[in-house]
């Protein structure tokens, strides 16, 4: 069978920019990697990342490119079929590429088809829109400064007394 997805870069601009690809379901994910890259332009050196993804875009599992773990306990995409990860009810993948610049993909099986006679598989279906220079800035601050109180425990950092810290502890 032969997997229909869209990949859409997340971006910050009016133009939708995306590219429909299909790849056989017996693939590796590291394959639809490759096809990804080479489809947006990318080089394919740089360190990435597939998240398994609920229906509204939540990250969930991670299976890396490479391994960097110690206990070696993280799934790799050389070893993980797309089948493994992705199904008629499981549609969703968010793929990061370049942990330095944080290219991000939404990931979306569209459809399983029949393999054709003929056909190269990957195969690049259709382009919509260019790839930006830089990757977009992403935004990582809260719309509150209390939306990064990740104690909520009440105490107040600037209150030394309250914190039961002696400062002449040397």
């Amino acid at each position: 069978m032969i997997y229909r997805f869209r990949v859409i870069l997340d971006n910050d601009t009016d133009e939708d920019i995306f590219r429909d690809l299909e790849i056989r379901q017996s693939d590796t994910l590291e394959d639809l990697h490759n096809t990804i890259t080479q489809s947006f332009g990318f080089d394919g050196t740089e360190m990435a990342s597939f998240y398994v993804s609920n229906d509204i875009w939540e990250q969930g599992e991670e299976i890396s490119l490479f391994d960097l773990s110690e206990e070696a306990t993280a799934r790799l995409m050389n070893e993980t079929t797309l089948d493994d990860v992705v199904n008629e009810e499981q549609t969703k993948l968010i793929y990061v590429y370049d942990f330095l610049s944080m290219w991000t993909f939404y990931v979306e099986l569209a459809e399983i088809v029949e393999e054709t006679e003929g056909y190269d598989y990957p195969n690049l279906m259709f382009v919509q829109g260019q790839v930006p220079e830089a990757a977009p800035e992403k935004s990582f601050e809260a719309d509150a400064l209390d939306d990064f109180d990740e104690f909520e425990d009440g105490l107040d950092m600037d209150d030394y007394d309250q914190l039961d810290f002696d400062e002449n502890w040397n």
